[in-house]
């Protein structure tokens, strides 16, 4: 079992940078891929950012590609997501997910663990 815990959301201006932190609990960490998800009010959740858990490959959503970047640190069993230039359309509960032996995908489906999320809001 791995349990997601986020952290690091909050409300700011756009413009302004933030950086949301994912931490693991369990043994299997280095071996998932972790990709980074959101949901806007009233909105499906779509895809955000993943890294693999070998050569630490990287992928983004077109909206968020050149803004924000996704990185870990396997020996602190986290994983953060650098967002930049914040707009109001990035407004959303932005979740974590491991993906056991995956490349990261943008897929939900692929994902076996989840977080309960944490809220970012940008105001303009």
């Amino acid at each position: 079992q791995v349990q997601l815990v986020e952290s690091g959301g909050g409300l700011v201006q756009a413009g302004v940078s933030l950086t949301l932190s994912c931490t693991a609990s369990g043994r299997t960490f280095s071996t998932s891929a972790m990709g980074w998800f959101r949901q806007a009010p009233g909105k499906a959740r779509e895809f955000v950012a993943a890294i693999g858990w070998i050569g630490g490959t990287t992928s983004y959503a077109d909206s968020v590609k050149g803004r924000f970047s996704i990185s870990r640190d396997n020996a602190k069993n986290t994983v953060y997501l650098q967002m930049n230039s914040l707009k109001p359309e990035d407004t959303a509960v932005y979740y974590c997910a491991a993906e056991s032996f995956g490349r990261g995908s943008s897929s939900q489906a692929a994902y076996d663990y989840w977080g309960q999320g944490t809220q970012v809001t940008v105001s303009s």
